[in-house]
Formats: structure tokens, C-alpha cells, sequence
């Protein structure tokens, strides 16, 4: 089956947390005969931590590979073989502080089933992930989800969910459509094309507008096209005229329903009523109507389990859905050609790429690892990931490419021969022989040379595929240290392995000696610390309170013109610092104004949009921290000898002075250095390198200092729901934690409303409990790293909120006590 490329189909489900990603992934598990009919819907197989199951949310991705033969009255696309399809699906988790793992998984599907709750509708996060998916040309649908809670908690009416759905789906387009592609051409959601469907997962039932198309074409012999576009909008069908009509009132004047209500809803609902309102003869008349049989013990059951029965045999949800993914999703061939120029970074016309477009199984072979699963086995991981060409096969030997690769070079390169292929099964593996493209798949024995990603080739010349991009940053932060000294060596080796199992988890080393473990939010860090306790650390630990990392930056231009000599006296800089202009940081940090951008592509946007003076854009030397970071040196000199001798030595003392700033060796940010005058010794012995360095260090931390400094603060976004009695409560806890609210919006058609604020991620540990403690359990809250903040205050004056923070910073790292004075740093003429 995993030859036929035509008729494969890999997806990812993708949705905002508790909106039932798990629960469907089950029904179509269920559907494919891996687990018991009876407990589909409860049993959430993709769940294979005891910690998900517990939580009751998804934390790591699960891949399952399935098979699915389509049903005969299915109409498939052209190009496929056969009816039976290859469906290999990844679970993902919606929780905000797994978004990585979201993107891990995007990375080697080329489908996304976008799930929402109609009665929440569209969340931050489902914009999140969805944004993700787009970004990556990756083709949704949508399914909405828990229609049931509309019938029974909400007891709408038909033309009120209609109304419902209605939203639903545009608030979903709306933001497809603000990232459309050109290259994919409209990729929205319409119900009348059957790219929607609607239904409830923990009852198994879900329906698109085709099958009922299906039905009433074949009742009124019309054509089955014409009856889809018929069910979705504003179109009304007149009984008595027997005629479709575009307003909702009869020839003789009554109001009509609308024809999703009167052809859709409605039989639903009544079915609904008779069930659960124990009305035997309505029901039986209307199953045999149907034409679904129970069978004895069946007809016993009552309310919501002898509901799910019929629901189930009604309109399975596991068809639906396949029908679905099988028609509306692309299979690999397709999708590759147009996914190949956002994936590979070399050539788009050399071998590899154009085996890619064509997904050739006899090309070269490349494959992009996309994450690390832990085995049985404690400490290894299968490396999990997608060929895009070519044919994997046990015992290949391959070149593995790892984030830091840069063709040509030889650094961060192993050559090693594959051991195992295994195909993942959710919470079991199977082995396989080999494995062609446009497939996903698990191997084992080259876990040691890769780190979270990379990508795998056996051709020599391959470039390697573009590295992914996370929504999140690692922003909190724990220090870990053994108990006993004696065991720091295991406690190494369990952050090594700790940094391969989860995409954005960072671990290293500060100059302190601290071990630090730095996570996307509260509960990201709960769960690897967790994993590195049970799994992959046998020691006892002691952890540190969650600390955040802040950001140095300046708020004026510098007040004096700074000057430092060399110690041999015969090198003098002139600087001065400044603010970089508004949004500017964030372009950088987002990839829009980049370090290797063409350099007059890059200053015709930094004058136009930023208001540059366009002979300083063109003469940026570099971009600091870690020459990708928002800080900017510029050289706006006149005629001066030998500068660019010492640009060098400028260059590496900005990232050293950039990556600990002067007030407590935090990153600096948004500061921008101009560097006016140089006057150099003549003789090339007297400025080298330890002449220059140390120098440009000192003429960097002086110009931030004369230049007002100030601290960022990581700000999260939280979008809270909650009932409107509860609101009083999150006001106070926001109050009291610094927050400030942005917007609050009532929730069409629910008692709740969805307030956005702004939270310091310092305030924001146990803001969760804090807030069910005020509110009595009734709001949820949602964060996510939204951008970066002043502190406001001047960090001079010791009574400050800043000033505390420099303080504790400094105390943390063994600093010596307050800042230090600025003639440490400035030298007189």
C-alpha cells in the first residue's frame, strides 16, 4: 500500500485545547478496526503518557497509520488507485504550551483537520495553529465539533444553529484568508463543496452536506451537486409550490424554514426529542424510515447511550470523515509540488528538489526528521519523521544533517547506516522493510547524532530542509541541580535526552555553573521536568523557583558623545545608542528585515517603512546577539583609515556586549549603536584584536548607559472565558498581578464572554489557581508569549519595581550589588 502515492493521505488534527482532537482521532481508529467499537469515544487511544491520561489532555504528538477502503458511492479524485487509501494521521496536542509539538507535526503532513467547538467557536489558539498551517501551504478542513452540547445543554433551534455554524465557519476563513497563498490558490471552507463537516465525536456521529445530498437526490431525483449548493445559504424550499426559493416566505405568505434547518437540523432534532423524551412510536417510525435496524439488546438502552446508538448507525462518523480527508485532502504527489519551495533551501532545480516535486521513490533519497519519540528502551528515541524522496530501507547508509548544518562544511555532519524502519501505531510500532516517499515513518540507531531535527540523504550534494519556525519562545525558566553532588554526570546525560524528546525545550549550561531548563510556559516546564525526574534522570533533583529572562534596552538617545581608549592608549572609538524605531524589532526577530537580506533590498525598507536615513541602512556591519538577534550596529563615519580592519574585532565584541548587557547580563534588545569616529595607531600591531575588543565592549556598555536604560518583561496574551458573574473576580486577580484588560466581547448565542489581557509572564505563575480560587472554578484561562515589554521606571532609583528586579537578577548571578557607575566604562578625552 505505501507504493501507491496517489492514494495516500497524511494529516494532522489540529485544534484549541478540549475541543476534541483526541476523541475523533478515536472514532476513525475505531472505523480502521484497531480498537473495540464499544469504546470509541471514551478510550481516547493517541493518549499513551499515563500523565495525558490523568490530565486528560494530549502532551505529545501520536502518529497512526491506517488503512480505509472508500465506499463505493464515494466520488474519489482522478488521479487515485484503487479504493483503498493509506491514511497516516498525527494526534497533536492544543494546549499552548505544547504549540511545538503542533508544528512538528504540520512539518510532515500535508493536511490539516481543523477541529472547533461550536459552541466556543474559533479560540487563540485555533487562529494559532491554523496560522501555523498556512504558513506551511498545508490544505484544512474543518470539522465542527460537539453539536450534541447545542441540542441538549443549549436546546437552540434550527435556524439559531445554523446561525451558529455559520459563524463558525467564517471566523475560520476569515483567517484563512488573511494568509492566503497564491501558489495554493482559495483554500476556505465551504460546507456546499463539503470541505465542513459537522458532528460530535464523543457520540461518533458526524455528517457533511454531500450525504445528505446523497440522500434527498436520490429521494427527488435530482442532481446531487445541485441539492449541496441548495442545503448551505440562503435558499428555502416552498412545499406547497414545490419551488426553491431565495426569501424565507411562501407563495401564500407563511414563512418557510431554510433548507438546512427543514432538510437538515430538523429531522436531527427530532430524533434528538423522540430519544430523549422516551417516545417510543415516533422513534420507531422514524428508524424504519431510515432504515436502521436495532438489534434486541440495543433497543433497551435509553437517553444519551441508546442516543449514541442510533446517531452512530445514522451517520457514522469515522465515514464521513474518511470521505473527507480521501476527496478534499491532497495526497503527497500532489502536495509536494507545491510545497517543495518552502521546504528545501537548496536549488529548486538541482535532483533532489525536482525528485521532491515529482515524489519519485527511485530519486535520491531525502528525509526530514521532524521529532524524537521516546522507545520502550530507556534513553532511546526512533527518529520520527517524512521522505519526501527516494526510498528509505533498512540498512541505508545516509548523511545526517543536523539544525546547525551549513552545506560544504563539515560540522554538525555524521554519515551512519539506518538499523530498523518501524511504522508508528499510536502506542505500538510495527517493523517495515523499507519505505517510499510521501510516507511517515520511524527509525532506529541514529538517535545520538541528532538533536530535537535534521534532515537524512544518501546524495552528496543535498542541501538540507529548512529548519521549523515555532509560534512560542522559551521565555520561563528553572535552574536543576542534583542532590548529591555525585550524581551530576547522570543529570547531563538526562538534559541531553531531555533536549532530543521535545522540539522547543532548551537546556544549557550559564556561566555560573547552573544547569537551566528553559520551557514555554508553567505547564511545558511541569512536564519536563516531570519526564526528566521519572525518565531520564534516575537522581534525586532540586529544582529553583521559575525564573524569566528579561531584556536590556534604552529609551532615549545617548546623552553625551562616549569615548573609550584602548589600554595601550592608542585607540579611540566615538559612540552614542539608541531606540530602534517602533515594530522594527519584532520585523527582525520575525525574519522580515534579516541579517542575510540583500543589503539594498533591506535599506529601501528599513527607509521606507522606519524612517532611515537610507546611506546608514546601507552601512549596517551586523546584527546581535548571535548575528540573527534585534540589535543593530551601525557605521555612520566619514572618511576614516583603517576601519574596516578593526570591523572584525567591533563585530565580536557587539555580540559579547549584546548577549550580556550592562545592567544585570541579561540579552540586549532594540538598541541601535552608531558608531561616529575611530582614531587609530598607524602601526597594524597596536590594534588588533585585544586591543579593539575590550575597548568597543567598554564604548558599548557606556552608550547604553548615558542613553536612559530600561528592562523588558515577556507580556503574555490570556484570553479568559468565563460567565459573566465571574468577571468581577479575573478584574481583581488581573489587577493585582499587573495585568491590564484589552478587549472583552460577549459570545453570540452563550451566556459567556472571552476577555483578552495583557499578563507579565513574571506575574503569571500559579495565575491559573489563582484565578479558579476567585471565580469559583467558572474561568478558563489561555496564555501565550505575545511580545515584549518596558518595565516602567527608571532602574537608578532604588524604590522602583525595576530596580527590585535588577536587584534580584543580580543577586541571582552573583553579581556584585547595584549597577555599576558609569565611569567604569567611559574614559575622559
Amino acid at each position: 500500500m505505501m507504493d501507491v502515492k496517489t492514494n495516500i493521505r497524511n494529516m494532522s488534527v489540529i485544534a484549541h485545547v478540549d475541543h476534541g482532537k483526541t476523541t475523533l482521532t478515536d472514532s476513525l481508529v475505531g472505523a480502521a478496526g484497531i480498537i473495540a467499537a464499544n469504546k470509541v469515544g471514551d478510550m481516547c487511544y493517541t493518549q499513551a503518557r499515563a500523565d495525558e491520561q490523568e490530565r486528560g489532555i494530549t502532551i505529545k504528538s501520536t502518529a497512526i497509520s491506517m488503512f480505509f477502503n472508500a465506499a463505493e458511492d464515494v466520488a474519489l479524485p482522478a488521479a487515485s488507485a484503487g479504493r483503498g487509501f493509506l491514511i497516516n494521521l498525527i494526534d497533536s496536542p492544543g494546549h499552548v504550551d505544547f504549540s511545538s509539538e503542533v508544528t512538528a507535526a504540520l512539518r510532515v503532513t500535508d493536511g490539516a483537520m481543523v477541529v472547533v467547538d461550536c459552541v466556543e467557536g474559533v479560540c487563540v489558539q485555533t487562529e494559532t495553529v491554523l496560522r501555523q498551517a498556512l504558513g506551511e501551504r498545508i490544505k484544512p478542513i474543518l470539522v465542527v465539533n460537539k453539536v450534541d452540547r447545542v441540542l441538549l445543554e443549549l436546546q437552540l433551534g434550527a435556524e439559531e444553529i445554523y446561525q451558529n455554524f455559520a459563524r463558525a465557519i467564517e471566523s475560520v476563513n476569515v483567517v484563512i484568508a488573511t494568509y492566503r497563498d497564491d501558489l495554493m490558490g482559495d483554500v476556505q471552507v465551504y460546507p456546499n463543496v463539503g470541505t465542513v463537516a459537522f458532528g460530535s465525536a464523543l457520540q461518533g456521529w458526524a455528517f457533511t452536506l454531500s450525504r445528505f445530498a446523497k440522500m434527498y437526490a436520490a429521494k427527488f431525483g435530482v442532481d446531487m451537486h445541485k441539492m449541496m449548493d441548495r442545503l448551505w445559504g440562503d435558499n428555502y424550499y416552498d412545499p406547497k409550490g414545490k419551488k426553491w426559493k431565495k426569501v424565507p416566505e411562501g407563495d401564500d405568505g407563511k414563512p418557510i424554514p431554510r433548507a438546512f434547518c427543514q432538510f437538515i437540523m430538523d429531522p436531527i432534532i427530532k430524533l434528538f426529542r423522540a430519544v430523549m423524551g422516551d417516545d417510543r412510536p415516533t422513534l420507531e417510525k422514524m428508524l424504519t424510515g431510515l432504515n436502521i435496524s436495532l438489534k434486541p439488546e440495543e433497543k433497551e438502552q435509553n437517553g444519551k447511550i441508546l442516543l449514541k446508538t442510533v446517531m452512530r448507525k445514522f451517520l457514522p462518523a469515522a465515514e464521513t470523515l474518511m470521505e473527507m480527508m480521501v476527496v478534499h485532502l491532497p495526497s503527497p504527489q500532489i502536495a509536494q509540488r507545491y510545497r517543495v519551495e518552502t521546504l528545501y533551501t537548496g536549488p529548486m532545480d538541482d535532483p533532489i528538489a525536482s525528485a521532491i516535486r515529482a515524489c519519485d521513490p527511485n530519486g535520491p533519497v531525502l528525509m526530514y526528521v521532524s521529532k524524537m519519540v521516546p522507545t520502550s528502551d530507556k534513553g532511546r528515541f526512533y527518529a520520527f519523521g517524512r521522505v519526501f524522496s527516494g526510498t528509505i530501507r533498512t540498512g541505508l547508509k545516509v548523511r545526517i544533517m543536523g539544525s546547525n548544518y551549513v552545506p560544504g562544511k563539515k560540522e554538525d555532519l555524521f554519515v551512519k547506516s539506518v538499523q530498523r524502519t518501524v511504522l508508528m501505531m499510536g502506542r505500538y510500532t510495527e517493523p517495515v522493510e523499507d519505505c517510499p516517499c510521501g510516507n511517515v515513518i520511524g527509525l532506529v540507531g541514529i538517535d545520538q547524532f541528532l538533536v530535537k531535527s535534521g534532515t537524512l540523504s544518501d546524495h552528496d550534494d543535498a542541501f538540507p530542509i529548512k529548519d521549523m519556525k515555532f509560534s512560542v519562545s522559551p521565555v520561563v525558566r528553572v535552574a536543576v541541580e542534583p542532590k548529591n553532588p555525585a550524581d551530576l554526570p547522570k543529570l547531563v546525560e538526562g538534559l541531553k535526552r531531555l533536549a532530543k524528546s521535545d522540539p522547543l525545550c532548551q537546556c544549557y549550561i550559564e556561566e555560573s555553573g547552573e544547569h537551566i531548563v528553559a520551557g514555554a510556559g508553567e505547564l511545558h516546564l511541569e512536564i519536563c521536568l516531570k519526564d526528566l525526574r521519572e525518565e531520564y534522570c534516575s537522581a534525586e533533583l532540586r529544582t529553583s523557583e521559575p525564573v524569566v529572562s528579561f531584556r536590556e534596552t534604552v529609551s532615549e538617545e545617548s546623552n553625551q558623545m562616549c569615548l573609550s581608549k584602548s589600554p595601550n592608549k592608542h585607540n579611540r572609538l566615538f559612540m552614542k545608542a539608541c531606540p530602534l524605531a517602533d515594530e522594527l524589532p519584532e520585523a527582525i526577530e520575525g525574519g522580515e528585515v534579516a541579517p542575510n537580506d540583500d543589503p539594498k533590498a533591506r535599506a529601501r525598507i528599513l527607509a521606507e517603512k522606519y524612517g532611515w536615513d537610507v546611506t546608514d541602512a546601507r552601512k549596517i556591519w551586523c546584527f546581535g546577539p548571535d548575528n540573527k538577534g534585534a540589535n543593530v550596529l551601525v557605521d555612520v563615519t566619514k572618511a576614516v583609515q583603517y576601519l574596516l580592519e578593526i570591523k572584525d574585532s567591533m563585530v565580536s565584541a557587539f555580540q559579547w556586549a549584546t548577549k550580556e548587557g550592562p545592567m544585570c547580563d541579561e540579552n540586549v534588545r532594540a538598541v541601535r549603536f552608531n558608531l561616529y569616529d575611530v582614531a587609530l595607531h598607524t602601526d597594524a600591531v597596536h590594534r588588533g584584536g585585544g586591543q579593539i575588543m575590550p575597548t568597543a565592549r567598554r564604548c558599548y556598555y557606556a552608550c547604553m548607559l548615558t542613553a536612559e536604560p530600561r528592562l523588558q518583561e515577556p507580556v503574555y496574551m490570556c484570553e479568559i472565558q468565563c460567565p459573566e458573574s465571574a468577571m468581577g473576580g479575573i478584574y481583581s486577580v488581573l489587577n493585582r498581578r499587573r495585568g491590564h484588560v484589552i478587549a472583552e466581547e460577549q459570545r453570540i448565542g452563550t451566556p459567556l464572554y472571552t476577555v483578552r489581557a495583557y499578563l507579565p509572564v513574571l506575574e503569571s505563575f500559579g495565575f491559573t489557581a489563582d484565578l479558579r480560587s476567585h471565580t469559583a472554578g467558572q474561568a478558563f484561562p489561555q496564555c501565550v508569549f505575545d511580545h515584549w515589554a518596558i518595565i516602567p521606571g527608571d532602574p537608578f532609583e532604588p524604590t522602583t519595581k525595576v530596580a527590585q528586579v535588577v536587584e534580584q537578577v543580580r543577586k541571582r548571578k552573583g553579581l556584585g550589588e547595584g549597577i555599576p557607575p558609569l565611569d567604569r566604562y567611559i574614559d575622559k578625552l
